[in-house]
């Protein structure tokens, strides 16, 4: 039996609507104090070691031991995060409409671990560099997240790293349609975040996140990680191993 059943529902069901699945009641968390949703703080933070619990839910997909799992793919994500006068954003994209596999979801750039990638860093660099025009060198990377097990059975390394100035995007309109950025202060503040739950006819139930802003729904594993930043980012302040 496999030991990890899924738990994100998979976009590409056919007539499946993540948006219309009910809602059910989540853990009631505290919102992140602004500073610790500034660079200077994030910087810190992934450069101090504290104890902290990812995200309950899923707490049997992150950091799994793939080894000997050839179901299993290596792959890895990058979180770009931007420097705005208003504060930081978090850069996403959204796929393109015709391809078989998550078409129109919204996601970070990233993909499978390629045998020429020296590492799971090197990974998520060439797939934004090929996805959004980003190039490497414009890239200031500053901490990674445990790795998380998706229904395609990709174990999907996060990388988190800031955007320098001087960067252009030049989208691969192939892979994608759409690049936008959402406000951190909204992304992570928990209040927003709702808890679906699905449950097949004969089956177990299954669950996934989501977090809207405007018209942009994020959902499943996307919206997994971004969860597990706010634990992250909340273990640290609660710390205080990384100030003020």
């Amino acid at each position: 039996m496999d030991p990890t059943p899924p738990i994100v529902w998979p976009r590409h069901v056919a007539g499946f609507d993540p948006a219309s699945q009910p809602v059910v009641a989540a853990p009631s968390l505290p919102a992140l104090a602004l500073g610790t949703l500034q660079l200077p703080f994030i910087r810190r933070a992934f450069s101090v070691s504290v104890p902290w619990k990812v995200e309950p839910v899923f707490m049997n997909l992150f950091d799994l031991d793939t080894t000997g799992r050839s179901d299993i793919k290596p792959a890895a994500v990058f979180i770009p995060l931007v420097e705005r006068p208003g504060g930081v954003h978090v850069m996403f994209t959204r796929r393109s409409a015709h391809l078989p596999n998550h078409a129109g979801q919204i996601c970070f750039p990233g993909g499978r671990i390629e045998p020429s990638d020296t590492d799971f860093v090197q990974a998520a660099l060439r797939e934004t560099w090929e996805e959004v025009g980003v190039e490497p060198r414009f890239v200031e990377l500053i901490g990674t997240q445990p790795s998380f097990l998706t229904t395609s059975r990709y174990s999907m390394k996060p990388v988190i790293g800031v955007l320098r100035p001087g960067y252009t995007l030049t989208p691969d309109r192939g892979e994608v349609d759409e690049v936008f950025e959402v406000p951190l202060v909204s992304l992570l503040n928990p209040a927003l975040h709702r808890l679906h739950e699905i449950r097949p006819e004969g089956g177990v139930p299954r669950y996934f996140f989501s977090m809207s802003w405007g018209d942009y729904f994020i959902w499943g594993a996307t919206a997994a990680l971004i969860r597990n930043l706010y634990h992250y980012l909340a273990a640290v302040e609660a710390s205080g191993a990384a100030g003020r």
